[in-house]
């Protein structure tokens, strides 16, 4: 409907966003400024133990330092309570004793004829519990109990027997003066074309009554008793009420659940909803018969950060899981992720919790895996990769999935997800001298190969200037990368905590900028607290202090474009990364020279000539891809190289026969 203007400025003025948001959080009375309209809390839209969501109360905004949610009371109400944008504006104008405007006609008698078929929906819901406790639901009962269904449980979750008659709840319905026309709009009956009478769709079935968010009746799920029935589960059909791709089942009691949890757990039924409902995992929603949709990702999303998708352990789980992949590839976003648990082969979560118990349950849910390992899973699982022609076929594969994503961090990150488990896949195993080829007689005469006395000054033991003054530069160019692009910063904080810095002065300037991001200034002049400062000013004064204000001077980073202030986000993150590989390259070759030097003072063979290789050829690697196509230090890299490759030929460890 067609608000009158000035409605909503109103609406706002009259609202306080500190009350709308005080019923999901609890405010940090140390940083919270009630009296200057200033509150700070742990964030309701993602998991956090710091308090970084901020109301200001005068303005009516909120906003959250971590995920960067905000938005106004409007939007914590639609986005908290998993409401459209209408049912919010009432909600809040009946708080705050406000008249809603009348409707138009035409959407008046939508939300009247809304309004009746829910009403018929809970006349239908009375009337399935009633008949459980019958004689003729003896069977229900008796399935129930073999389910290990308490009775508090059943009385929890509304469930209900429908009779095995043609019209037994269509007949208790006309007997409430509720027409036939409503009946089966409300999906509850099935009108036959050749115009007679309705029948009731549900027959035989213990039936699952099936809730919006705010609570309302909007369908059913009903389970045959007779194990011939064409359908073991029957949903009720698309109404006026109910959009199967848009609802989950048991969605209000889980999202106030999962408040308390900060975790959802999406299930693949309704039997897997109630049995962990039963022992405490009252966090747990379910589809509705149909794989998991977009818009019941958005829902769940809503609800936690990273839902976790507990799947059946057979082979139709399996696939459940790899449609979820395709449809949430698209929507990932930082803060909005997915993790699977896999049950045990044949189980699902009703099987293991009535087999094992809650433990079985919650060790499970510990074990759950990221959405790329379960891509990467897809992808390779089941395929044989011993040919060029089957790796590139993998590797298409792969990037048709990745160019799904459309945040651009997000595929920067799966990218090195994916580079990491294909390095794995396919890293060769190191050679070993094979023994039964060497004669006996031959090793025995062939003395122990001993290292030479210049080995100890080469380049295998000790870095040359060249090398250091390469590792400036590229260490250099990570914090100005940093220092220039907040998210960047962000996004390779744990990356940075674990790089190990060649140069000890870029070593301290690399602390320093870690206890910044973190939200510790130390000694930065500022007049108020640290934490409610953003990351981009925080960063702004950390580049103009003395000890970082060089950094900009070197000839080398001051025309790298993709490290200026205002490159684009993704090219500067790429460009960080680069310079992290390359670091990690470095440190990985020279820790690799480090070891091989250890073991000469024994036998040289194949093992230590490969693992010399394979220390050039990384850092051969971390030089290929530069961003700009320019670097001043490539040639003092290649020299590097090229010397390595010299000493690798030449097997300078073994002693040489005079």
């Amino acid at each position: 409907m067609a608000l009158p203007p000035g409605f909503l400025d109103e609406l706002r003025s009259r609202t306080s966003i500190a009350q709308v948001a005080g019923r999901k959080v609890t405010w940090d009375s140390r940083k919270s400024n009630p009296g200057k309209g200033d509150y700070w809390a742990p964030c309701p839209f993602h998991q956090e133990k710091t308090a970084s969501f901020h109301v200001d109360d005068t303005k009516g905004f909120y906003y959250c330092f971590g995920c960067h949610a905000k938005g106004d009371a409007l939007g914590f109400v639609r986005e908290t309570e998993n409401m459209g944008f209408m049912d919010a504006v009432e909600l809040l104008a009946r708080e705050a004793g406000m008249q809603m405007p009348a409707q138009d006609p035409a959407a008046a008698a939508k939300a009247a004829q809304r309004a009746g078929l829910a009403e018929v929906m809970e006349m239908a819901v009375q009337f399935a519990r009633l008949q459980l406790a019958t004689a003729a639901a003896v069977p229900a009962r008796d399935y129930l109990d073999r389910r290990g269904m308490r009775e508090g449980t059943r009385k929890q979750f509304e469930i209900g027997f429908a009779p095995d008659s043609r019209n037994a709840m269509t007949q208790h319905l006309r007997d409430k003066d509720v027409p036939e026309a409503d009946i089966v709009a409300a999906g509850l009956a099935i009108k036959p074309d050749d115009g007679g009478a309705a029948f009731d769709r549900f027959r035989g079935r213990i039936m699952f009554p099936i809730r919006d968010a705010r609570g309302r009746a909007i369908a059913f799920g009903g389970r045959a008793m007779d194990p011939n029935a064409k359908a073991k589960y029957l949903n009720s059909p698309e109404t006026p009420l109910f959009d199967k791709g848009r609802a989950l089942y048991n969605i209000g009691p889980a999202r106030q659940a999962a408040g308390k949890a900060q975790a959802l757990i999406v299930a693949e039924g309704y039997m897997d909803v109630i049995a962990l409902a039963q022992v405490g995992f009252d966090h747990a929603v379910a589809p509705l018969g149909t794989a998991v949709t977009q818009d019941q990702l958005h829902l769940m999303w809503r609800i936690a950060a990273e839902p976790v998708i507990a799947l059946d352990g057979d082979t139709a789980g399996l696939r459940a899981a790899m449609r979820v992949i395709d449809n949430a590839l698209p929507l990932l976003e930082a803060g909005k992720g997915l993790r699977f648990c896999m049950m045990p082969q044949g189980q699902d979560p009703d099987d293991l919790i009535r087999t094992q118990g809650a433990a079985a349950m919650q060790a499970a849910l510990d074990k759950a895996v990221p959405m790329v390992a379960l891509l990467w899973q897809r992808e390779t699982e089941g395929h044989v990769f011993d040919s060029p022609e089957r790796r590139a076929a993998l590797d298409a594969r792969l990037r048709t999935a990745l160019n799904k994503i459309t945040d651009p961090v997000i595929k920067s990150h799966y990218r090195d997800a994916i580079r990491d488990h294909r390095n794995q896949l396919f890293r060769p195993a190191p050679r070993q001298q094979n023994r039964a080829w060497v004669s006996p007689t031959k090793s025995r005469a062939t003395p122990p190969a001993m290292p030479t006395p210049s080995l100890k000054n080469s380049l295998l033991a000790q870095t040359s200037g060249d090398e250091a003054l390469a590792a400036r530069v590229r260490e250099s160019a990570i914090l100005l990368g940093c220092l220039n692009h907040a998210a960047v910063a962000e996004t390779v904080e744990a990356e940075l905590e674990e790089l190990s810095f060649l140069c000890k002065d870029l070593d301290s300037l690399r602390q320093q900028l870690l206890q910044v991001i973190a939200g510790n200034l130390h000694g930065l002049t500022m007049n108020t607290a640290s934490e409610s400062i953003p990351l981009p000013d925080r960063l702004t004064a950390l580049a103009q202090s003395e000890a970082f204000a060089p950094l900009a001077r070197i000839a080398q980073l001051r025309d790298n474009r993709h490290l200026a202030p205002d490159a684009p986000l993704d090219q500067a993150l790429i460009a960080v990364r680069e310079e992290i590989a390359k670091q990690r390259a470095a440190d990985g070759m020279r820790a690799e020279l480090r070891d091989a030097e250890a073991e000469m003072t024994g036998v040289a063979d194949e093992g230590l000539t490969w693992r010399l290789q394979q220390a050039t050829a990384a850092h051969q690697i971390s030089l290929r891809g530069h961003v700009t196509g320019e670097d001043a230090t490539s040639d003092t890299h290649q020299d590097l190289v090229d010397h390595l490759q010299k000493m690798i030929d030449a097997q300078i460890w073994l002693r040489k026969k005079k």
